[in-house]
């Protein structure tokens, strides 16, 4: 499961990319009840704090410099050499490895099949301070064209290992970091056609934040100007989940885990 404790290829932190940072703090806020934190040192980026804890980060993008979206980020201990690792494994990189002041140092990159990922090597900033519970992140998913080679690109240029988890007709891959078992596990690999809501968009990565209440959340999401992609659906061994929107055009996940999830 997703954890704080982080080691190399754990999943470390998610930002996002908005048009309108300032709306955006006021949307998440209000769902979420997250509280912005801006540094403007670097650029007016935003934490994100839910009980005083940092869960997410944002900064206001123009359309010239990324789209709106969610990223990911995974823990290296050498962002350079990593860099190095994902070309020779056919990535693309987007942004050279660069210091944040003493934060740590982060680049940008992505993968064969176009979607884009984040590394972060960390000095002062670690990374979640809360995770799996309301109003902090939960799980992650890549929707690409060949699970296969996704988990074989993101094997060798990061070192992630890969589970089969079995379901009634069908299995489902799971990712963990190098060095630990399936218990570890805080992503999935989905083929993009296999899901209607997924299959017209190009390979990326999805953020899921659990809530209290996924039917409550999804509502005040549409109050607050989101739009619904997938209503909110139980599904067995997992819990309740939705896919939204935000009124900027980021799209998220919001997740209640089934208290018996393994």
């Amino acid at each position: 499961m997703l954890t704080t404790r982080t080691v190399t290829g754990s999943l470390v932190w998610v930002d996002l990319g908005t048009p309108d940072i300032a709306a955006a703090n006021a949307f998440y806020g209000a769902l979420f009840g997250w509280e912005a934190q801006a540094a403007e040192e670097f650029g007016g980026y935003v934490t994100y704090r839910k009980d005083g804890k940092a869960v997410a980060g944002g900064m206001q993008v123009s359309p010239d410099e990324g789209e709106t979206a969610w990223g990911v980020y995974f823990q290296v201990p050498d962002a350079d050499a990593t860099a190095k690792a994902i070309e020779q494994a056919s990535g693309t990189e987007l942004m050279a490895p660069m210091d944040v002041g003493p934060l740590g140092r982060m680049a940008l990159f992505g993968d064969p099949a176009g979607a884009g990922f984040g590394l972060w090597q960390p000095g002062e900033m670690k990374g979640f301070e809360l995770v799996n519970e309301p109003g902090a992140l939960n799980w992650v998913e890549l929707y690409t064209t060949d699970v296969p080679a996704a988990a074989a690109f993101y094997n060798s240029a990061l070192g992630l290992g890969t589970s089969a988890v079995e379901f009634p007709g069908g299995s489902y891959t799971t990712v963990h970091p190098a060095g630990t078992d399936a218990e570890a596990m805080y992503g999935g690999l989905v083929d993009r056609t296999s899901d209607p809501v997924e299959a017209e968009r190009r390979p990326h990565w999805m953020v899921y934040f659990e809530v209290a209440d996924v039917d409550a959340s999804v509502a005040k999401a549409r109050e607050l100007g989101a739009s619904v992609q997938m209503e909110p659906t139980s599904m067995t061994g997992v819990g309740r989940l939705a896919k939204i929107t935000d009124p900027f055009g980021a799209r998220l996940a919001l997740i209640k885990g089934d208290p018996d999830q393994a």
